[in-house]
């Protein structure tokens, strides 16, 4: 079967599907599914060509998803007025002006070797000065927090338009993406994985826990939205509103990601991909192309997850969760197909259709099951029966990757090798 006949088949079966959840749930529910798995569609994308084009395993998606959310809800959340009559917002800005001080001391002591210092002591003093740079922003922060939590609560938003949340999201992803690649992209492929989950974990973290800032678990809502809300239209002409506004951005991102990929800079990256070592020989800087594009990703998959916790309309640092923000992308992606931007964009739809779906349909399945047996065998059905079928996502979704590099390790919809003649 040829590949465009095989996406012509799968798009498709996968229309069909939410045709039929269409008649079933009605159209605000198939609204809100089919936007979730636009955004989703994005932060695929992102991941797409890190590990499609260049074979980065990014095990951190979450981290830069959260990024993604706390800038769009950092930019676009009405303003504090509380938090701009206090002193706390002279205080920041004098915390900031000691933080660029400190970075500019080991930026400085960075650039020891250059008189002489030998990079054994240079790496000493900079840990030295590392632990005591913590205790003093700790010790300079702590108070400001505490101020700013018991006069304003947390310093709010500052008022400005949805979009340029969203884009302020993908660039700040993107610089977090810069450093973690600048000190990770010299390592294995696992010991990257690794690394970057642990700075995913860090990220939540310090946003669940920074009150002050993002009020932590209390979450802040609700986020305005780029196009009218429910309040405004009701939530089926809202929710068809924000979908064509996904659908855009999904389609404006392929194109441009299938061009790069049919560009000598797609080539290049593949080439790096499929043997580091020859592409090195070749004249290629291998590990400053990896960090281009592992920025370039990380940027999207936070654009992505900008626009996803807007959608939601609040910014929740408890709600980031390497199940749903990390595991779920990845089986997205192998599901449709690395290195394909058709076959991530598939995986997302389709990958995230199962998610949503099998707790309905385990439902389904339990009360007939439950309906029959007694009937049939007399079977008494747990007291915690329907209890358990909300716990079948992860079997479903676990059960599906199984499959998938079962039968199709390359995805439904594998990279089509381009022959250059």
């Amino acid at each position: 079967m040829t590949g465009y006949r095989r996406e012509i088949i799968l798009f498709t079966i996968t229309g069909v599907t939410v045709m039929a959840i269409l008649g079933i749930f009605g159209q605000a529910y198939t609204l809100r599914m089919l936007v979730e798995a636009g955004c989703f569609a994005i932060i695929a994308l992102g991941l797409t060509i890190q590990w499609g084009y260049a074979g980065l395993f990014n095990a951190g998606i979450m981290g830069f998803v959260a990024v993604g959310g706390f800038m769009t809800m950092f930019l676009s959340f009405p303003v504090n007025d509380s938090f701009w009559q206090s002193d706390a917002p002279r205080s920041l800005a004098l915390f900031a002006l000691l933080v660029a001080m400190i970075v500019l001391v080991l930026i400085g002591l960075g650039q020891m070797h250059r008189i002489g210092v030998s990079q054994r002591l240079k790496t000493a003093v900079i840990l030295i000065a590392l632990v005591i740079a913590f205790f003093i922003f700790n010790s300079q922060l702590d108070p400001i927090a505490r101020m700013i939590e018991t006069e304003a609560g947390f310093i709010g938003g500052l008022g400005l338009p949805v979009l340029a949340g969203w884009i302020m999201g993908g660039i700040a992803a993107a610089f977090v993406a810069y450093w973690i690649g600048k000190a990770c992209l010299g390592l294995r492929s696992d010991y990257l994985a690794i690394a970057t989950l642990g700075f995913a974990e860090i990220i939540k973290h310090i946003l669940k826990n920074a009150d002050w800032l993002t009020r932590g678990t209390l979450t802040v809502s609700p986020l305005p939205w780029p196009v009218p809300t429910p309040n405004d239209l009701g939530f089926v002409a809202a929710r068809a509103a924000y979908l064509s506004l996904t659908a855009v951005l999904v389609g404006v991102i392929f194109i441009l990601l299938q061009r790069a990929y049919r560009a000598p800079w797609g080539r290049m990256m593949r080439a790096i991909r499929d043997n580091d070592i020859a592409a090195a020989a070749m004249g290629k800087d291998v590990n400053f192309r990896r960090l281009e594009i592992f920025v370039l990703g990380s940027g999207l998959i936070g654009f992505g997850g900008a626009a996803l916790v807007t959608f939601n309309r609040i910014f929740d640092p408890s709600g980031f969760t390497p199940l749903k923000h990390t595991f779920l992308i990845w089986v997205m992606v192998l599901l449709g197909g690395a290195g394909n931007n058709a076959g991530a964009v598939f995986g997302a739809i389709a990958v995230y259709i199962i998610w949503v779906m099998s707790e309905p349909l385990t439902l389904l399945v339990f009360d007939y099951a439950a309906q029959y047996g007694s009937l049939l065998f007399g079977w008494e059905p747990p007291a915690d029966l329907t209890a358990r079928a909300l716990q079948s996502r992860v079997f479903v979704i676990g059960l599906t990757i199984t499959l998938t590099l079962r039968f199709a390790p390359q995805g439904l919809l594998p990279e089509r090798r381009v022959r250059i003649s």
